[in-house]
Parts: C-alpha cells; structure tokens; sequence
C-alpha cells in the first residue's frame, strides 16, 4: 500500500462509518485495494462528507460484464471504469482463459493483444491489463500507439492470440471509457463466454500487489508491439479486395472527399488506405483531425447524431467544393457518409442507405473478381433491427440472407458459422453505420468501409456516370424501395423502462403475452408480435422465437398487416428506448412518397402511444 492509501486506511479506522456493515465494509475494500489516488481520494471525500448515498450508489452496485464488456463514466466505484475496476477486470479474463485454455504453452505462445485509443485512461487502462497477464506467464501484444478498433480482431486472427481487448467507449460523451472484449475466433465474446468472464471477475476480486506493478513491462521479453507485424498486411489485403481495374480510375477521378476522425484515431489508418488503393488525398477536417479525449468541437462524438456532429465536415466540405464525406467515430469502427445535392446541400445517407449501396457493392466486387462464381454460396448478414433490403437483393440475386439479433458480436459469429459451412460471407451491416466487407475483421470497421465507399464512389462516377444518391434510387427501383427510421427517446430511470415494456406485454388487463393489436383506434392491425425479452413469438406454431432471447434486455418487434415492421429496444451502452421501423415495398410498387407518408404517420402514433413520452417524462432525440 502507499504511503497515501496507508494514511487513508488509518484515517478509515478511527472514523464512524454510516453504520451500514455491507456499506463500510465495501469502503475499507476500496481504500485497501485502490492504489490510484485520485479515486482513492474521490472515496476518501464522500466519506469525510458523508455522502452515504453515494457511495452506496458507486460501491455496492457493481458494473456487469456483458457481451459488450464493460462501458461506463471514469470515476472511482465498482460501478464505474477505473483502475482498480480494470485490473479486477483483467485477473478475472487471466483466469478464464486460462480455465477455456489449460496448456501454459498456448498462454506464452499466442497469447493475447491489447489496444486502445486516445481517451482519457485508455493507454493506462490497457498497460494495467498487460501487466496483470505478464504476470500470468502470458505473450501480451500491446500496441504502443492509438489503434483503430478493426485493428485488435484483425491483429487476434493474424497473431493466432487467444484473446484480444479494445479500450474505448467508442461514440460515448468524453467521460466514459470501456473495455471491449474479443475471442479466439476474432469476434466478439457471446454467451456463454459473458458469463464466464463475470463469473471469474467476482472469483478475483482482490488486486494482487504485482497488479499494479509497472516494472513488470520493463525488458520484457513477452511483451510485443504488433503494430509493424499487423497493420501492413491489414492494407494489403484491403488492396487486396479490389480488382487491379479499380486502382487507375481510383487516381484520376475527379471527386473530393472531406474526412473527419471526430477527435479520434482514424485518421492517420484512412490515409494509409486511400494511398494503398491509388486514391487522391482527402481534404481533412484539421480541427478534429488529431486525437483529443476533450472532444472540443462535438461533445457527442457520434457522426450516427447527424448534421448536430457533422456541421463542421460540412462546413469544410462547402468550402473546399468536395462532393462527398466520409466520417469515422473515435475509435473507427463506424462511418457515416454524405454526398452533395444538386442544391449544393448534403444529404446525410442513413446507415440502412449505406448498408444497401455497400452490399450491392459486395456482390458486384465479388462478381468482378470471379465471373464464374456461384452466388448461391453467397452470404451476407444484417441484423434484425436493420433493413431488410438485403434479403430483397438475396430473392433476386441468389445469395443466402441472415438476420441476426443486434450487435456486430452475432453478425461476427454468424459470419464463421457460414464460413465453416463453405460459404463466402461478403457482407454484414447494422444500421448503426456499421459495415463489414469480407471477412478480414470479423467486426464492423470504420476503414476499410472508408476506403470501399470512397472506391464505390469512384467507380460510380467514372464507369456509370452516376452518383451516390442516383445508385441508391437505383438500387431501389430493382429491389423495392425501403424506407425507414431509426430513432430514440431518452429515458435514465431504469424501472420507467421496465414499465413501459411490461405494459406492451400484458396489454390485456395485465394478462401474460397479450400485446397492442393496432395502432391509431384500429387503422393499422399488427400482424404478429416477437419479444426477444421473454422469448414469445405469435408467428410460429409454438409460440417460440427462433432467435436468442435475452432476458437482460428490451426487444420487442411489431409487424403490421399493411408491411411496416418496428422494433422497440434498449440500448446496452446509453439511456436509451430506440425504435427501427421499415416499410418494405415490392419492386412494382412506385408511389414511394405515399409507402413513406404512411410510415411516419404510423411511427408517430407508435412512439405516442407505446412508449408515451409526455406521460413518461422521455426526451426525445434533438434532430
């Protein structure tokens, strides 16, 4: 212990506590392990002030370890991220591991990588878990620099580790960080790995002394820098994905593109792409060009937010002439694009719009570079809240069409389920602006997407004289014209969610499994129900869904007689109730303004009367 953490410990002794055993004891716990002393003193002055309340809230609530890892504020608690939270994190995965892994060989042949990007703590954060592993006799890749997220699945399959972590809160407000975990396989963990890491955590819950000693990094023969072993073959092989006839037109096409890293790390990964695949430079937007845990020019540092977090993309754009923006989230594994209108405007496409023009992209790629192929060993995966203008491609084209519950971790464990059946996966999206083209990185990523849009664009431009947006209606006027909206109302008291799904479930009188039968006093009938929650299904003979349920959290989808689908959700990482809602049309259905007006009026009605906002008390999201 410190000489500080020794002094509190003796402080701790001769005060009154609240009086609560469970309470003191969980703060003797913390100011015994914490050797950090800004946290060990943000506890030390709740106690001198007898914020009881407090500390009750940060101590005996503990952050769970879930399919996302772990993703929340840095301050000091069990319930939040910070050192001790990390390090007790990190003993807990060790152990797991080394339970899924008994050979010490494997622990000191493959290992496992670690990665992080420019937020507050996250550097420290990942060099806390390295030593925690060297400790265990385990090879650890740590980057040592900031790494774009694809980086660390990329680097797992590579490297052959056992495991891989990404510290990053990805899109989140500057106070949060977050611990992202990824398996063997290179996707990330589901169940039952989730579980068993929680399990692990709570079993090593003490910090052992060597946990928070740094000099286990010094000279450390089992510790590596991956960076010069991964990030070279990751661009050859984006080069690789492109048809050697993509690359000359790549270099003489006129368009300009506008990037942004939003204060992230992509931009240094985006510009290494662009010059692997022949492109012209892009025009940066300087002021969030570099790193900065600060977000100084967005506090939401999430491109998915829209014209609120783009305003200065567009603002550069304009003032540079450049035709189409491109904009990665800190940590790059998401992209969010926009393109002129013939108004000079930008229309910001939708992550469903990207979705459409990347898989249409996949399948005509994959057509370039064998003519002879057999579509119908073709994949590609959306999950079940995003369009379904996949499957509609998949009907005509002859490619087989997934559709998995949310999160990149399904879409990536889908992806190596097809692939160990023989199939080739193309694509896989979420409408979260997240894409994953090939198989590479078993994620979402926000590069090479870049790099894809940007080449697309090109090809588009040179080759069809058509646009982004012209493609898009194209693509529409073959498949059917899908039209959605994504959105959400905030809600921070956990138990007004819980009521507010509980009602769509025992609409009737309070009756199990009875939900809405229509919206608008029975202008618009609901076909079947799915609850994801409980595991309920009205469509199938056995009343049983078919997909994963999770009783953890917020999943109900609504079909309608008339064609509209619409999801209810939590979020796992924000406050959060989103809705998705798509209305589907047939390729001979034309009048698109009247399936669109339809859509909004019944989406309306559907956030008014199931999830009652005024009532409630919801924010809904600023447009």
């Amino acid at each position: 212990m410190c000489q500080a953490g020794g002094q509190m410990l003796c402080e701790i002794k001769n005060m009154v506590l609240s009086g609560d055993p469970e309470l003191d004891g969980e703060i003797r716990k913390w100011i015994r392990w914490d050797k950090c002393a800004s946290t060990a003193c943000q506890i030390m002055d709740a106690v001198r002030a007898k914020d009881w309340d407090t500390l009750r809230k940060r101590l005996c609530t503990r952050i769970s370890f879930g399919t996302a890892g772990l993703r929340a504020c840095m301050r000091a608690g069990f319930d939040s991220m910070n050192e001790l939270v990390v390090i007790q994190t990190a003993q807990g995965l060790c152990e797991y591991i080394k339970e899924q892994y008994p050979d010490p060989a494997d622990w000191s042949g493959r290992g496992i990588v670690f990665g992080y990007d420019g937020r507050y703590n996250s550097h420290r954060f990942a060099e806390l878990s390295a030593i925690v592993f060297l400790n265990n006799d385990f090879k650890v890749w740590l980057f040592k620099r900031y790494v774009a997220t694809p980086m660390v699945p990329f680097a797992i399959l590579r490297l052959q580790c056992l495991a891989g972590v990404m510290v990053t809160a990805s899109h989140n407000p500057k106070e949060d960080n977050g611990y992202k975990v990824y398996w063997t396989n290179g996707a990330q963990i589901i169940p039952p790995h989730d579980e068993g890491i929680q399990e692990a955590i709570l079993n090593n819950l003490e910090p052992k002394g060597s946990s928070w000693d740094d000099s286990a990094m010094c000279s450390n023969t089992m510790l590596e820098d991956p960076y010069d072993i991964v990030v070279p073959p990751y661009f050859d092989i984006l080069k690789k994905k492109l048809p050697c006839t993509m690359l000359e037109p790549n270099g003489r096409c006129p368009i300009s593109f506008t990037y942004t890293a939003m204060h992230g790390v992509g931009y240094e990964f985006v510009k290494q792409a662009f010059a692997r695949i022949n492109m012209k430079p892009f025009i940066s937007v300087c002021e969030q060009q570099e790193p900065d845990p600060e977000f100084p020019t967005t506090p939401m540092p999430n491109p998915e937010e829209g014209k609120t977090s783009l305003d200065l993309s567009i603002r550069t754009a304009k003032a540079n002439s450049s035709q189409i923006i491109l904009a990665n989230d800190p940590d790059a594994d998401r992209l969010a694009v926009a393109e002129v209108r013939e108004d000079g405007s930008y229309k910001l496409f939708s992550g469903n719009e990207v979705g459409a023009l990347l898989g249409w992209w996949s399948l005509e790629l994959h057509k370039m570079r064998e003519p002879d192929c057999d579509v119908s060993n073709c994949v590609m995966i959306a999950s079940t809240v995003s369009s379904k203008i996949l499957r509609a491609m998949g009907e005509r084209e002859g490619f087989q069409f997934f559709e998995t519950l949310t999160g990149f971790k399904w879409m990536g464990n889908k992806a190596i389920e097809q692939q160990q059946a023989g199939k080739t996966v193309l694509f896989a999206f979420e409408e979260a602006i997240g894409f994953m083209v090939g198989t590479a990185v078993l994620d979402k990523d926000g590069v090479s997407a870049a790099a894809h849009l940007a080449t697309m664009a090109c090809y588009l431009r040179c080759k069809l004289c058509m646009t982004l947006q012209e493609k898009l209606r194209d693509i529409y006027e073959t498949y059917g014209f899908h039209t959605t909206i994504s959105s959400y109302v905030i809600c921070r008291c956990p138990p007004v969610i819980e009521q507010i799904f509980e009602r769509l479930r025992t609409w009737d009188e309070g009756k199990a499994d009875t939900y809405p039968t229509s919206i608008l006093n029975g202008e618009y009938e609901i076909e079947n129900v799915r609850d994801l929650t409980t595991g309920f299904d009205s469509s199938t003979g056995d009343k049983k869904a078919t997909l994963p349920t999770s009783s953890s959290s917020q999943m109900i989808t609504f079909t309608f007689k008339n064609g509209l689908v619409v999801t209810l959700r939590t979020s796992g990482t924000e406050p959060k109730m989103k809705y998705y809602a798509e209305m589907c049309g047939k390729p001979d259905e034309k009048n698109w303004g009247k399936l669109t007006n339809t859509m909004n009026t019944m989406v309306e009605a559907i956030v008014e009367e199931f999830y009652e906002p005024s009532k409630n008390g919801l924010q809904r999201k600023k447009e």
